[in-house]
């Protein structure tokens, strides 16, 4: 299996949702509260449902040998800054842990830059956790520039922060 040719890039399914769950269970840095866990599924389902049904987001999946190595989600957005920017924010950037290191991220990424294009979004964004300095090194590699400090407040329950 040749991973430059191979992989390749799709809308998820629900039928993926157990192969997305588990990719992003098996962070331990995010700090998201993830689980594998079969309590949590409905949790799962209704996000997936509610980016299925937005105009606004896509959920891509990356797949290699028939499985799902690989993520990305991305939000559209229109800002009256910049005479009415369009925006794409990417996020949720996840490659499966053996599947690392082996160029799988970066075609992921460059397929997201793709559909950008392909819509006439003029600026592309994303946040990366402070603690991941190789994923920012990762980002900076594939032209992205640290611009910007990102803050957050936590309004809810983990298990329920979008």
């Amino acid at each position: 299996m040749n991973v430059d040719t191979d992989v390749t890039f799709r809308e998820a399914t629900r039928a993926d949702l157990p192969a997305l769950i588990a990719l992003f269970a098996d962070d331990t840095i995010g700090g998201h509260g993830d689980t594998t866990d079969p309590a949590a599924l409905p949790d799962y389902e209704r996000a997936f449902a509610a980016i299925e049904a937005s105009p606004n987001d896509l959920l891509f999946v990356g797949i290699l040998g028939g499985e799902v190595v690989a993520t990305a989600q991305v939000t559209f957005i229109t800002s009256l800054t910049g005479r009415g920017t369009r925006r794409m924010a990417i996020e949720a950037v996840q490659t499966r842990s053996d599947m690392r290191g082996k160029g799988i991220g970066a075609k992921l990424i460059n397929h997201c830059l793709d559909v950008a294009r392909e819509r006439d979004i003029a600026l592309v964004q994303l946040t990366s956790n402070a603690k991941r300095p190789d994923a920012h090194r990762f980002y900076e590699r594939l032209g992205f520039e640290k611009s910007h400090a990102g803050f957050k407040l936590r309004l809810a329950p983990a298990h329920a922060a979008t």
